[in-house]
C-alpha cells in the first residue's frame, strides 16, 4: 500500500520575540518539486505562537505552484460564519484549480479561548457550531442556497468543486463528527500500534450513518528529530496499518534541511 506525504508549511514561530517566519512561497515550491502530495498550514486568529492567516497563506501556495495540493491543518470553522468560510474555500478552490483538502477542527485548547473572544464567539460551545456548520457547510461551497440563522436564506457565488473534507481530533466526538461528516479523519501523533483499533472505531461510527469509513491522515513527528531510516520504516508501517497520509512537520529555524529530509524520505518509499 502506498502512502502520501504532506508537509506543514513554515508560517508559525515558536519564539514571539523573533519575528522570523519562513517563506510560504519557497516552500511550496520545494515541497512540489520534492513530490510531496500536499502543504498544510494552521488556522488561528490569536495562538500561543505568531502566526500567519491560513486562508492567505494557501492562496499564495496555489499562486506559485501547479500540481501540490493545499489543506488547512486544521481550519477552525467555529470560529467564523459558516457562509464566510464557505466564501474562503470556494476562493481557494477556484484560484487553484480545485487542490484544496479542508481540513476541520475544534482548536486545541493548549492555545487558549483569547482568539474566540476576540472574534466574538463562544470557545466553550465550539463543538455543536461546528457540527452545525459542517451540515451547511457542502451546499454553501456548492452554491446551493441554504438556511442559515435566523431563517435567512442565502447562496455563496461562485459555487465550486466541494473539496475532500478530514475532521481533525482524537476524541469520541471527533471520531464521530469525522464518521458523519468526513471524507477523512485527522489524528496527531497516532502510534502505528493504535491505527487498527481506531479503523475499527471509524467503520462502525461510519455504519450507523450509512457511510463509508474516512480515510486516515496522521500528523506525524518533526522531520529534523527522527533518523531517516527508522523514518522510512515508520511511514512504510502506517501505510501497511492503512494510513493514506502521514504530514510531516519541519521544526526549528532551518525549515529548508526539514523538506529537504521529506523530499529523500518521499524518495525512500
Amino acid at each position: 500500500m502506498t502512502i502520501e506525504l504532506g508537509l506543514i508549511l513554515p508560517t508559525s514561530t515558536p519564539d514571539p520575540s523573533r519575528p522570523v517566519l519562513g517563506d510560504a512561497r519557497a516552500a511550496a515550491r520545494l515541497a512540489e518539486g520534492a513530490g510531496v502530495e500536499s502543504v498544510w498550514s494552521t488556522d488561528h486568529l490569536i495562538a500561543s505562537a505568531p502566526m500567519l492567516d491560513s486562508t492567505v497563506v494557501l492562496a499564495t501556495a496555489a499562486a506559485v505552484t501547479e500540481r501540490v495540493k493545499i489543506g488547512y491543518g486544521v481550519m477552525l470553522l467555529a470560529l467564523r460564519p459558516v457562509a464566510w468560510a464557505a466564501k474562503q474555500v470556494t476562493s481557494l478552490q477556484h484560484v487553484s484549480g480545485d487542490r484544496l483538502l479542508l481540513g476541520v477542527g475544534t482548536g486545541n485548547p493548549a492555545h487558549g479561548d483569547v482568539g474566540w473572544r476576540a472574534a466574538g464567539t463562544s470557545f466553550e460551545s465550539r463543538g455543536r457550531r461546528t457540527d452545525e456548520a459542517l451540515q451547511v457547510l457542502p451546499d454553501l461551497i456548492a452554491g446551493r442556497k441554504v438556511q442559515l440563522e435566523e431563517g435567512l436564506e442565502a447562496a455563496i457565488a461562485p459555487g465550486a468543486t466541494v473539496p475532500p473534507l478530514l475532521v481533525a481530533g482524537d476524541g469520541q466526538k471527533a471520531l464521530a463528527r469525522a464518521a458523519r461528516f468526513g471524507d477523512g479523519w485527522v489524528s496527531i501523533g497516532l502510534a502505528v500500534d493504535d491505527v487498527p483499533a481506531r479503523i475499527a472505531a471509524l467503520e462502525d461510527l461510519a455504519a450507523g450513518y450509512d457511510r463509508p469509513r474516512p480515510a486516515l491522515t496522521i500528523v506525524g513527528p518533526q522531520v529534523d528529530d527522527i533518523d531517516e531510516a527508522k523514518a522510512v520504516d515508520q511511514l512504510a508501517a502506517y501505510a501497511e496499518a492503512g494510513v493514506e497520509r502521514v504530514i510531516l512537520v519541519p521544526g526549528g529555524d532551518g525549515w529548508e534541511q526539514g523538506y529537504e529530509r521529506a523530499a529523500r524520505l518521499r524518495a525512500a518509499l
